[in-house]
């Protein structure tokens, strides 16, 4: 049996599209859709299968982070696999070329193994794409209220929204970063963000040379520091394509095992998208 887990009003009240169109790819098998909004969490869905059943996760980025933090990914009997179907979808555009199985349908059990986990405000969570420190988190915070206000149907364009960051309404701080026991310190930090894929918000390729899954399981930091608000607007499309890191004097990259990232004043913090605000501090640990 292959049950296709879907929450109906994700992505704009499109999940139930979505799981429809796996139920075509997957053609005469067995299917069963499953409304996550249905049962309490994964968890207790895991214990109602068993193990030969394989399932099909439907969703974001957000959906991503929300499973790996509801179950033992280290327990895993079942295979599973993941539809993407979220907005920006950083993770599938990161594994996209390592598809194996039916079109569309990314085998999710090998990336699920090891996961770094990051501490913020005392509280720990597993993360699957990243964690973005300044305009990042800026970005996702006005969205978030911007999401507030607006009609479900109307569309976010976090592009917009950077940019008039940088233009004046998002404020740089001053900060310090530990990776593996050494600390550097940073002025006028625009973004810190630490990496365990290559892309963040919605196609953001801030991490170009990060391998998820690299043997030594380390994560990049990426510090974007020092720039005036003109140079950084200037430079900041770049980071579409990963040619960011060619202006070594505003980005240093380290890889590391543990990574503290600290700032002076209050900014807002994201978890795969998932926006944390009033934050000073996190760190990553992954081993």
């Amino acid at each position: 049996m292959y049950y296709v887990l879907f929450n109906p009003l994700s992505n704009n009240k499109t999940g139930l599209k979505a799981a429809c169109e796996v139920q075509a790819i997957l053609g005469e098998k067995d299917v069963s859709l499953e409304d996550v909004t249905q049962f309490s969490s994964y968890s207790d869905f895991f214990t109602k299968v068993t193990a030969e059943d394989e399932i099909v996760l439907c969703g974001g980025d957000g959906t991503l982070n929300c499973f790996i933090n509801d179950i033992v990914c280290e327990n895993l009997k079942n295979k599973v696999y993941y539809y993407a179907s979220g907005s920006g979808n950083d993770f599938a555009h990161d594994v996209e070329n390592d598809t194996k199985f039916l079109e569309k349908l990314i085998p999710l059990n090998e990336y699920l193994k090891s996961l770094p986990v990051v501490t913020v405000n005392d509280q720990k969570k597993y993360f699957i794409n990243g964690i973005g420190f300044g305009i990042d988190g800026y970005c996702c915070e006005a969205g978030d209220d911007m999401r507030a206000k607006a009609s479900s149907e109307e569309v976010i364009n976090y592009t917009a929204i950077a940019i008039k960051g940088l233009l004046g309404k998002f404020k740089p701080s001053n900060g310090k970063v530990t990776v593996d026991g050494v600390t550097k310190s940073y002025k006028k930090i625009w973004l810190a963000p630490t990496m365990i894929g290559k892309y963040y918000g919605g196609g953001m390729k801030v991490a170009p040379a990060q391998n998820r899954l690299n043997e030594e399981k380390k994560v990049s930091c990426v510090v974007w520091h020092g720039s005036g608000k003109l140079s950084t607007l200037i430079a900041f499309p770049s980071i579409f394509k990963g040619e960011h890191i060619k202006h070594k004097k505003m980005i240093e990259i380290m890889e590391g095992h543990e990574v503290t990232v600290e700032f002076d004043k209050p900014q807002a913090l994201q978890i795969d998208g998932e926006t944390v605000r009033n934050v000073t501090k996190y760190s990553v640990v992954y081993k």
